[in-house]
């Protein structure tokens, strides 16, 4: 029957406990499949045991619920990193390689002083990744750490959707924050890239061949 088994969100952190791990640390990230603005990818350090109330996959929460959690997770993990990967670099590298770098930077942007023993990641497995990595698919709707982690990228992205939405308010970036909405590829056509495009992605890359020619 629906609703009589809960999620045990902290599962993933006991097993790696018992497997000798004292410093465990969850990392997602928000705007891969955008197809503008940049990646964003968060690592948080969670008090061990320790769920803020609501807790979710950050895709599953409205932008209210997110940005109420994102507050509570400031206030109470012990410690996160964002860390931000704009366009360019996206199309310089390509996204998965680009998300990577975020992931990683995210581990690094930790307040000195931490030293993770292993992360748990959202998705298929990181390489190379400085320390040890468990990847978990789906992770963000199963793991604490890792749900912690989807809520502080997506609401950090969030919010930098909104302000560059303020220098490109053509697009509505504030609106769908730069994934393919009819709105968005509408906006694309009328008025062609911005500089917040990823021109490696196609729907891009072919409006970027009609505005050439």
């Amino acid at each position: 029957m629906e609703g009589i088994f809960e999620t045990d969100w902290w599962a993933e952190e006991r097993a790696a406990a018992q497997a000798g791990y004292t410093c465990i640390v969850g990392i997602d990230e928000a705007g891969r499949g955008a197809l503008a603005g940049p990646v964003v990818a968060a690592c948080v350090l969670l008090p061990f045991g320790w769920c803020p109330e609501g807790l979710n996959d950050s895709k599953r929460l409205t932008p209210c619920e997110r940005e109420t959690l994102y507050e509570t997770i400031s206030q109470k993990a012990r410690a996160f990193g964002v860390a931000v990967v704009d366009a360019e670099r996206i199309d310089a590298i390509n996204i998965l390689r680009a998300t990577h770098e975020a992931m990683r930077s995210a581990l690094a942007a930790l307040p000195k002083g931490l030293f993770p023993d292993l992360a748990l990641i959202d998705g298929l497995p990181v390489r190379p990744f400085p320390i040890p990595q468990k990847a978990l698919v789906k992770g963000d709707a199963r793991c604490a750490s890792i749900a912690a982690a989807s809520v502080v990228a997506k609401v950090t992205r969030d919010r930098i959707m909104r302000e560059l939405d303020r220098r490109y308010p053509v697009y509505g970036f504030a609106n769908h924050k730069g994934y393919a909405t009819q709105e968005h590829l509408k906006a694309l056509q009328v008025h062609g890239p911005c500089p917040l495009h990823r021109r490696s992605f196609r729907p891009v890359a072919e409006i970027c061949t009609l505005w050439e020619r």
